[in-house]
């Protein structure tokens, strides 16, 4: 049965707010599961490198599902790009370019007016890196491009769907650049039913409360988790935090490329300046302006309260300065594609390490800070091929109070594993070794987590490229902990640099050794029972 509107119901009790707090975020979390269900790839089904959202007809962030941070914090660029397409009831807009609200070119971006009775309530948006989107390399992820033009196909917002009906001409269109076309049809396919489930559960609350309740909803769970971020920045001490760290390099050259941040923190809001930072570079880990934001809001909410409702009003009091043409506010065509991931990670590091000024119990040690990517793919374009991609965990810093966390996605992804059996089904490859990497975490009070040891025989002619970080500068212990042990790259036991892209053949093996996360607070304050339980578990030797 309808409910019927009246002025009562813009009245929003906290009872009422909480209770629809949870739908919203339920239909989040319902397109997401449709997503990852329907999904074909292994790197959307298995490892879920996906993002699913909710927005109001503003354009404002409702409710997201807690996927990948460094998708979901870009997601309102993508939406407040399309907003200038006119979108219209029916209609589904697929985009991928950085320079217009996207991220990396791999992360292919769906926005869907959610209409009830004829109307646009809000939209529905989907994220999902996709295994190949064409360029020089199988698996879109090359160590060595220059130019945007060589990491894959890149679109502008273009309506996908139009009026209820796919365009055929742009499906085709998408699917003449990439490789292994049947994969991508498929995942193109349940982002689509992902931004359709929203609309039904949508309607279906409208049904239940009223289009003017859900609309004044929609505006309280913003306002309220505005107020609750505010209130914790209030307990911050005010002033203003700097901090400096680099990149290794960015696949053209090995220099090292400076990241500088100052943090002011005021009782009404947060600012974040950039200057100092690198100009644009030559190289891939560029990172457009929504990936530097997406990384300093993951930042905020962790050391501020991590339960706030994450959306459009967390974020309100937060505001992000970063110099134009420079290495995280690039220009066309830079190349992007090492940006969203490593770049992002980076970012991550040097907020925390200002932040850690104003709250030094607040913030853990350097976790491993990269994402260490690895993707195998054939020359083969046709569904006869392959494209494998995989971000590999490590160790996570040692926290305050607690070890960090062995073998896990630190900062900004929050992926699953390809589990062995998928992997070696799927794809040409054999896993010979996946491992925590012994001894790897720094030692301290509270000691960081290990990294992973993830060792792979390519079984067919094929192309590998890597991108990572941590090869040269270790995590960063905190507090009197020691640093964390670097990553390393081998191919046939031969060690590669951080960035390589190389055509392998038949029987070839990579080997990824991952970082381990920095400790906290002196070795000589650790618990024996601690160190006692490292040695039995065959992690850490202590002397």
């Amino acid at each position: 049965m309808s409910h019927e509107d009246s002025n009562s119901d813009t009245d929003i009790d906290a009872v009422t707010l909480e209770i629809m707090r949870n739908q919203f975020e339920g239909v989040a979390e319902e397109m997401g599961q449709v997503l990852i269900t329907s999904s074909y790839s292994p790197n959307i089904k298995e490892r879920r490198d996906c993002s699913t959202a909710l927005f109001d007809a503003e354009g404002r962030l409702v409710a997201q599902a807690e996927h990948i941070p460094v998708h979901l914090g870009a997601m309102p660029e993508a939406v407040t790009t399309v907003l200038d397409y006119d979108p219209e009831p029916g209609d589904v807009f697929v985009l991928n370019d950085p320079f217009e609200g996207g991220t990396h070119l791999p992360d292919v971006t769906m926005v869907s007016p959610v209409t009830v009775d004829g109307e646009v309530l809000g939209y529905a948006v989907s994220r999902a890196h996709h295994a190949d989107v064409g360029g020089m390399t199988p698996g879109s992820m090359p160590a060595g491009a220059r130019e945007i033009y060589q990491e894959g196909i890149r679109l502008p917002p273009v309506r996908l769907v139009n009026g209820g009906e796919v365009n055929e001409d742009v499906m085709s269109l998408l699917l003449a650049n990439v490789r292994n076309p049947g994969e991508r049809r498929a995942d193109i396919r349940a982002q689509i039913a992902a931004n359709d489930r929203a609309e039904d559960r949508l309607r279906d609350l409208v049904s239940e409360h009223g289009r003017n309740r859900v609309v004044a909803a929609f505006d309280a769970v913003i306002s309220y988790s505005r107020d609750r971020l505010l209130a914790e920045l209030s307990e911050l001490p005010n002033g203003t935090y700097s901090a400096r760290d680099v990149l290794e390099g960015d696949g053209v050259t090995d220099e090292d490329i400076p990241i500088e941040v100052a943090v002011t923190i005021r009782d009404e809001g947060i600012s974040v300046d950039f200057a100092g930072t690198a100009p644009q570079v030559a190289g891939n880990v560029n990172a457009p302006l929504a990936v530097a934001k997406s990384a300093v809001y993951f930042v905020i909410r962790c050391v501020t309260d991590p339960e706030i409702p994450p959306n459009g009003g967390c974020y309100d009091p937060i505001s992000v300065s970063v110099p134009d043409g420079s290495l995280l506010n690039p220009r066309p065509p830079a190349a992007v594609v090492g940006g969203n991931v490593e770049t992002s990670q980076r970012v991550t590091d040097v907020v925390f390490a200002a932040l850690a000024h104003a709250v030094p119990n607040r913030v853990p040690a350097g976790g491993q800070g990269t994402m260490n990517n690895l993707t195998i793919g054939s020359r083969d374009g046709g569904d006869d091929g392959f494209t494998y991609y995989e971000t590999i965990a490590g160790g996570f810093g040692g926290r305050p109070t607690k070890d960090g966390m062995d073998g896990v996605q630190v900062g900004m992804t929050n992926t699953l594993n390809t589990p062995v059996e998928s992997l070696e089904a799927e794809y040409p490859l054999f896993v010979e070794e996946y491992a925590l990497r012994e001894n790897s975490g720094g030692r301290g009070r509270f000691r960081g987590g290990l990294g992973i040891v993830r060792s792979v025989t390519v079984e067919t002619d094929a192309t590998v490229s890597l991108l990572t970080e941590r090869r040269r500068v270790a995590p960063r212990g905190i507090a009197g902990g020691a640093d964390g042990l670097r990553g390393e790259n081998e191919i046939d036991g031969e060690s590669v640099p951080a960035k390589t892209t190389r055509d392998v053949t038949d029987g070839t093996t990579v080997t990824v050794l991952t970082p381990g996360g920095g400790g906290h607070g002196s070795a000589a304050k650790r618990d024996p029972d601690a160190i006692e339980t490292d040695r039995n578990d065959g992690k850490m030797e202590w002397d």
